[in-house]
């Protein structure tokens, strides 16, 4: 394959991982679909591709749904152990933020919601809401009609209705995960169940608990306080489990508020914080090592402010 064909490819892929991931939720999943879009460009007659943008975003969006229909897939994420990927802000697998859609589309809430569309609602939605594609551009991707296109994007948007929060700026959203981790470090259960909303739940993959084969949930703003304060009380037994003390950090995952543990620039976990009405609707707890490579592999090239809690 000549220079010119690869560095098409090249200006391309940022985009196409941003489409993987939006459809995936899964970084590695999304690198490696892109990959395989590689491979097809590279054995492509590419003199026959009028518009290698249009050909390469059919390419991935097929290529990420054939892996979202694969039973590999759907076994893992039947069994109810499985949370999106966080990305830290300025992430370009991120893709587009300039709209409140765009936001909306990669947060963790909206990206665990699509896990109840099918395929192609979950690909209309993010084409259409994400990347601005018409309903004839998206049919052309799809195999399907354009009024297929339209009833898919409207299944897909009352189903994600739900998951909609206040859109928050990075001013907010430290003010939000400072006021969070004072609540936490207080050990005052009513000092965190005043941040809540009275409907918040808690969702944990219980990897920093020795328990990521599966989900815990906490189904009450009270049960989440005691968990994070339980959680927030440094002891020996924990710093050992965390290899030392670690730092504290207000940070922005996903376009939500969310606080980092960091140690010696390896991110140990991540809390993320869902905001409605100016409260906390959702906390979500994420530790598996395999979820958190990409996220520590851009704290570590990225400014950092001062930590919220200097050691743990």
């Amino acid at each position: 394959m000549d220079t010119a064909a690869v560095a098409r490819f090249e200006a391309s892929r940022n985009r196409l991982a941003s489409l993987a991931y939006r459809l995936l939720g899964s970084a590695a999943d999304a690198e490696d679909t892109v990959q395989d879009a590689f491979l097809r460009w590279q054995a492509a007659d590419r003199g026959y591709v009028e518009v290698p943008e249009a050909w390469l975003t059919k390419i991935v969006t097929n290529l990420a749904l054939d892996r979202l229909r694969s039973a590999k897939v759907r076994r893992e994420r039947a069994v109810g152990t499985w949370l999106p990927e966080p990305l830290l802000d300025g992430d370009p697998m991120l893709g587009p933020a300039d709209t409140v859609e765009q936001r909306e589309s990669v947060t963790l809430a909206v990206l665990t919601l699509m896990e109840r569309l099918s395929p192609a609602e979950r690909a209309a939605y993010v084409l259409h809401e994400a990347f601005a594609y018409s309903h004839a551009e998206i049919a052309g991707i799809l195999g399907i009609t354009e009024s297929g296109s339209q009833q898919h994007l409207h299944r897909a948007r009352r189903r994600i209705a739900a998951g909609r929060g206040t859109d928050i700026d990075h001013a907010s959203a430290r003010r939000i995960v400072e006021a969070f981790v004072e609540a936490a470090s207080s050990g005052r259960t009513e000092r965190l169940v005043a941040l809540l909303t009275d409907d918040a739940t808690g969702i944990s993959d219980g990897a920093g608990l020795g328990l990521a084969e599966r989900l815990i949930r906490y189904p009450t703003p009270e049960r989440i306080a005691g968990a994070l304060r339980a959680g927030f009380k440094p002891s020996p037994a924990k710093r050992r489990l965390a290899g030392g003390s670690p730092s504290i950090h207000a940070v922005v995952v996903n376009a939500c508020p969310a606080m980092l543990a960091t140690l010696d620039d390896r991110v140990l976990g991540v809390v993320v914080l869902e905001i409605r009405a100016g409260k906390i609707a959702v906390v979500r707890g994420i530790a598996a090592p395999d979820r958190l490579d990409r996220l520590t592999g851009q704290w570590r090239r990225q400014e950092r402010g001062a930590p919220l809690i200097e050691s743990w």
